[in-house]
């Protein structure tokens, strides 16, 4: 039997026509998979949107290629979430990488997107490079070694749950931390319309941590008001801006979404009521 399958936040709805295909909780989290008529294969944590077939691309294209195409060096990259194994896929296209390591809380979730959306993984399950670790994303940058990578990519979900301390000031110096000279931070920062107030807030936070910071704006139509942000940060100077020619060019050949002219696009359509409040 065919359904609507929806998120609710503050008195809107956020739906998908289409059937539940697997739902169980994991020790962390209620994690649904469904087939959807649009959008094919998708996937929710705690009711919440993640990812779907049809739709992954608008999310991971825009967190990992400013990063990547913009780092000194991308010899030792670091993924802390990200299970469903897009953000691994879009890493592991750049040839520079020599290892991943990528952090995952749940293992279930690793375990359901290889099983119901292999593709959106794709080649990065099998490659060399990725080192797979199920842990805690917060103690690993925690421990892990001063400079020890070129990137830091945060492919967490909403901060609540499992992913509530990817979003504090602590975590975020880690993440500082371990980076190296020349070093790229990313994550995810929520969407301006529906979670305005954390994203204000999270930006103002890595821009305090790293010295600069920026946010890029997208869309991903599935998600709450389809608008949605990635924010990016260094120590020495707002080197996110500043592509790589070479590395950007080859990378723009297998994308659907980011090219480096869609960048500075992106970066330059931060809202007049964002910027202001930002300025404060």
């Amino acid at each position: 039997m065919t359904n609507w399958i929806d998120e609710d936040l503050n008195g809107v709805r956020y739906g998908l026509e289409g059937t539940v295909v697997i739902d169980e909780q994991s020790p962390f989290q209620r994690i649904t998979v469904i087939e959807s008529k649009r959008y094919g294969k998708g996937l929710l944590l705690d009711g919440c949107w993640m990812t779907a077939e049809k739709q992954e691309r608008h999310y991971h294209e825009c967190l990992v290629h400013p990063a990547l195409c913009s780092a000194s060096e991308i010899t030792k990259v670091l993924v802390i979430g990200g299970g469903d194994g897009g953000t691994a896929r879009e890493c592991l296209r750049h040839k520079g990488i020599k290892h991943l390591d990528m952090v995952e809380i749940d293992r279930r979730v690793v375990e359901l997107s290889k099983m119901h959306l292999p593709d959106i993984g794709g080649h990065a399950w099998n490659d060399p490079r990725l080192h797979l670790h199920i842990t805690n994303g917060i103690h690993w940058a925690k421990n892990a070694s001063t400079n020890t990578y070129n990137v830091v990519i945060v492919d967490g979900s909403d901060p609540a749950g499992p992913a509530e301390g990817l979003f504090n000031k602590t975590f975020f110096e880690n993440c500082k931390r371990i980076l190296r000279p020349g070093g790229i931070f990313a994550t995810q920062s929520e969407s301006p319309e529906a979670f305005k107030s954390i994203h204000i807030d999270t930006v103002r936070l890595i821009r305090e941590v790293f010295g600069y910071a920026d946010p890029l704006y997208g869309w991903v139509p599935m998600y709450p008001s389809g608008w949605w942000s990635w924010t990016f940060a260094s120590v020495e100077e707002a080197s996110y801006l500043n592509l790589k020619e070479n590395r950007a060019k080859d990378i723009a050949k297998h994308c659907e979404i980011w090219s480096p002219r869609w960048q500075k696009g992106a970066f330059d359509a931060i809202p007049a009521f964002i910027e202001r409040e930002l300025k404060k």
